[in-house]
């Protein structure tokens, strides 16, 4: 005898799903590390070269392009000699870091759990 199959009774997604939306943007390989460091303020290329270490140049240059592109980060131009350019969070990308503080408060829960220890 097959079970039945029961009606899922979440709330139906908006369409292009929100849930989906904002994960596709978090999901990227190191953009989370991206806008947690850019959480205090504006970094240049090489701060955040420091901040995340194992980043290579191509994938940091990559991602902030992407997160650029998408409305999460700016990036200006320093008129300095030479020029430096500063990447920030957008108001969007501010946002984000509620998201993020969640998904680490939750990371240390499991990370401390007894079923994370194996």
């Amino acid at each position: 005898m097959s079970l039945k199959i029961r009606k899922n009774r979440s709330a139906p997604p908006p369409s292009r799903c929100a849930l989906t939306e904002c994960m596709s943007i978090i999901a990227g390989a190191w953009a989370p590390n991206v806008i947690w460091h850019l959480r205090a303020g504006p970094r240049r290329f090489s701060e955040l070269r420091l901040d995340i270490p194992p980043i290579s140049a191509k994938v940091l240059s990559q991602r902030l392009r992407e997160l650029e592109g998408r409305g999460v980060v700016t990036r200006t131009i320093q008129q300095t000699t030479p020029p430096s350019v500063e990447y920030a969070l957008t108001s969007l990308g501010q946002e984000l870091i509620p998201a993020l503080d969640a998904i680490v408060a939750v990371g240390h829960k499991l990370k401390g759990s007894p079923s994370s220890q194996g």
